[in-house]
């Protein structure tokens, strides 16, 4: 197919890049910043961003960064220094590697995002288990490969159920992707399903990507476990990801890292090369500050989600109609409200749950961002990196909605 533009007839995108669609949480996290700007009292549960300040370590590690020049082009894999304390990191983890084996990127999303463009191409499938981070069947789709889609439910507070990962399983199968602790549920997957599934995935000869960003949020009695210190036999077959955005509220500093089999990784730098270069120098100076610095402020950022955690969770599942399971990490609770869906606010039918999402921004004044782009059509995920009283604030009018749909 092709288009007219300024009369003469130009190429269709990539038919796979043609069919992408937007951030939902962008676009909800954008649309709420507009209404501030124009002076609307919004309370916002929709970015995974912490409120906390980055560690005054850190801040000045990237200080005396620039105070020293080092502010030039940086390589293509990251600075040595930090590729060495990424590797200490994961061997720590359980998964042996040298810093040739590890690579940093501008964020764990580019760090992701290259390791399925190495990995797949048209005609593989990759496994997720819904409700999924929204970005993963995307990134799958921009080379051409296809998601598979395996579902876990509220009821088993979205365990992976093996069973169904195997029966998902065909010859074209390349890769599955894990999260946990995982956005949008906040389930940290049981130690004995993580080792089934990576069990089954070594058996058929595939691909593991585990995406560990949350690590340092996962709450009592839940506790995190690397993947690779759970599934040694897949060892040749996964990749970790992990990055310095959610425990050191680093987000906009922008540093994610990975490591994996030398081959694997060496396709990577490769990609990253010719797409980013290497992050920028000053960045990587924090970022290394923060991987082998003191861990106190980690700790007291936790225990901070945990306290805001039950907040919101208590204040969620005391509405009629809601169904919230209890999360076990991460700063997101994911709310079933299929019990609205169909019924009206604001002059409008609530068809769905981005209609709902739509209307609690436009009639509350509260950004949550619809469940859908999650694989999750009948919730709404709310983030609590955010203090206590702005949660107070926000409950009060989610309950004061929810009530008068009733």
């Amino acid at each position: 197919m092709a288009v007219i533009a300024f009369g003469r007839v130009m190429p269709a995108f990539a038919r796979h890049a043609g069919h992408l669609r937007e951030s939902a949480t962008m676009r909800i996290i954008g649309r709420a910043k507009a209404m501030k700007a124009a002076g609307v009292d919004v309370v916002s549960f929709g970015a995974g961003e912490p409120d906390f300040d980055t560690p005054a370590h850190v801040r000045e590690a990237a200080i005396r960064a620039i105070q020293e020049g080092f502010t030039k082009y940086t390589p293509a894999a990251g600075i040595p220094e930090l590729r060495e304390a990424v590797a200490r990191k994961f061997t720590a983890d359980g998964l042996a590697v040298g810093p040739d084996r590890t690579l940093v990127g501008i964020g764990a999303k580019s760090v992701l995002f290259d390791a399925i463009t190495v990995l797949c191409e048209e005609g593989d499938e990759v496994v997720v288990f819904a409700p999924y981070w929204l970005s993963y069947p995307e990134m799958v789709a921009s080379t051409g490969a296809a998601t598979v889609v395996v579902p876990t439910t509220p009821a088993d507070r979205y365990v992976i159920d093996p069973d169904r990962f195997r029966a998902a399983l065909t010859p074209r199968t390349k890769l599955v992707i894990l999260n946990s602790p995982g956005n949008p549920t906040g389930t940290v997957q049981p130690d004995e399903v993580q080792r089934e599934v990576g069990r089954i995935a070594a058996r058929h000869g595939v691909w593991v990507l585990s995406d560990e960003i949350y690590e340092h949020l996962a709450y009592a009695p839940a506790k995190f476990t690397s993947f690779a210190r759970l599934c040694p036999d897949a060892a040749e077959r996964t990749i970790l990801v992990n990055g310095t955005s959610k425990a050191y509220s680093m987000t906009g500093w922008r540093i994610g890292y990975a490591a994996g089999p030398k081959d694997l990784v060496d396709r990577m730098v490769c990609l990253q090369g010719h797409a980013t270069s290497g992050p920028p120098g000053i960045c990587q100076r924090a970022a290394l500050a923060a991987l082998t610095g003191p861990t106190d402020e980690i700790e007291r950022m936790r225990r901070a989600f945990d306290a805001r955690r039950r907040l919101m969770v208590d204040a969620l599942r005391a509405i009629p109609g809601v169904d919230c399971p209890v999360p076990d990490g991460a700063f997101y609770a994911l709310a079933g409200v299929s019990s609205f869906l169909g019924r009206r606010a604001g002059g409008r039918t609530l068809g769905d749950v981005s209609a709902l999402a739509e209307a609690v921004l436009e009639e509350a004044k509260v950004a949550v961002i619809s469940g859908e782009p999650f694989g999750a059509p009948d919730a709404i995920r709310l983030s609590y990196a955010c203090s206590e009283d702005t949660i107070r604030k926000g409950m009060d009018r989610l309950a004061a909605f929810f009530r008068g749909l009733a």
